[in-house]
């Protein structure tokens, strides 16, 4: 039985003419569940009793809930979202600078299947794909959060648990119901999608003309590096993905941003700068450097750990000499286990 939000407008509109009910309905019970970050006063809306029952029986509103709440001394807020269809995710809100504004982190599939070893969302596998009504749902969920707050939600990222390039169809269904201005009204621009690098993906992303942002998770300049920590390196290698990336910006006019988590002793000596800064060139996009946020031992046994700030200093500095746009992701929620790296829903039930 779909929930509201596996469906759009359309849907909703052809279930209700085949419910007999005038089909005006569905605008009207849509933009106010939406605004009302999935919740909606059937009785107020005056949809008639019978539709009401029908919606009842046959589409609820919510298809999951918010199990549990931790909250960062920085503000973040980690929530662990249960779904009636099974299993949970983690997802985050982050408060912006600006104090009447948040960000949103949300998963695209319960558990990883990519492997990447410093990461803690692929240490039990991969338990299935999200739908596209349990995406929204997130999204739903921190929308209200930051409303609560007095915040609000300007910009959203698939970088929770799981690729989400593996999940395409579903993702972009997602994208579409959260940005359209019938329904979620976040807006194209403001969504970023995170992939560890799935280049025929890449390319059906911007095929799918979204106008979204893509976030390249790269890791190491070089292949045996990134082989060791990201395993579909060895089907898609640095070259492939570097070249999907830059395809993606001349194709969509949208400036990549290239994450790169520092692994002390791995990927952050002053070579593999130097290296990454090569790999840049006359590349128009961002280097977004992530120091490792601590999560145990990996799938390998390897326990990573953050460069010291002298060692991530000299790396970012290579990087500027050799004239590329570089910055440092300033760590958030980590206390929680909500920082880059560390979402798993461990404690799911």
């Amino acid at each position: 039985m779909p929930a509201l939000t596996d469906l759009d407008l359309h849907d909703i509109s052809q279930r209700f003419a085949a419910w007999g009910h005038s089909p005006a309905h569905a605008r009207r019970l849509v933009r106010a569940f939406y605004d009302g970050s999935g919740h909606a006063d059937l009785q107020q809306l005056e949809l008639g009793r019978k539709l009401v029952a029908r919606l009842g029986a046959e589409m609820p509103l919510r298809q999951s809930q918010i199990l549990r709440r931790h909250a960062s001394a920085d503000g973040t807020i980690k929530l662990l979202i249960a779904f009636t269809g099974g299993g949970a995710v983690e997802s985050v809100l982050m408060p912006a600078y600006r104090t009447d504004r948040a960000a949103a982190c949300v998963s695209s599939q319960i558990g990883c299947a990519m492997g990447c070893d410093f990461c803690a969302s692929t240490r039990g596998g991969l338990s299935r794909h999200l739908t596209a009504g349990e995406i929204v749902e997130q999204f739903l969920h921190l929308r209200q959060l930051a409303a609560a707050s007095g915040r609000r939600l300007t910009s959203l990222v698939f970088m929770g648990m799981g690729e989400p390039l593996a999940n395409l169809p579903n993702v972009i269904t997602a994208i579409r119901r959260i940005a359209d201005p019938a329904m979620g009204a976040l807006g194209w621009r403001q969504i970023t999608v995170s992939t560890v690098g799935l280049v025929p993906q890449i390319d059906a992303l911007a095929e799918a003309d979204l106008n979204v942002h893509l976030a390249l998770s790269l890791h190491a300049p070089d292949d045996a590096t990134r082989s060791r920590l990201v395993p579909s390196n060895r089907r898609w290698n640095v070259a492939a993905v570097m070249a999907a990336a830059r395809r993606f910006a001349q194709k969509t006019g949208r400036i990549p941003t290239i994450e790169y988590c520092l692994l002390d002793a791995i990927n952050d000596s002053d070579a593999q700068a130097a290296a990454l800064a090569e790999l840049m060139d006359g590349f128009k996009a961002h280097v977004n450097l992530i120091p490792h946020n601590w999560i145990g031992a990996g799938i390998s046994g390897t326990e990573y750990h953050p460069p010291p700030p002298r060692r991530i200093d000299a790396f970012i500095a290579v990087l500027r000499q050799g004239g590329v746009v570089a910055h440092i992701r300033r760590q958030r929620g980590d206390d929680v286990a909500a920082a880059c790296g560390q979402l798993a829903a461990a404690d799911s039930v």
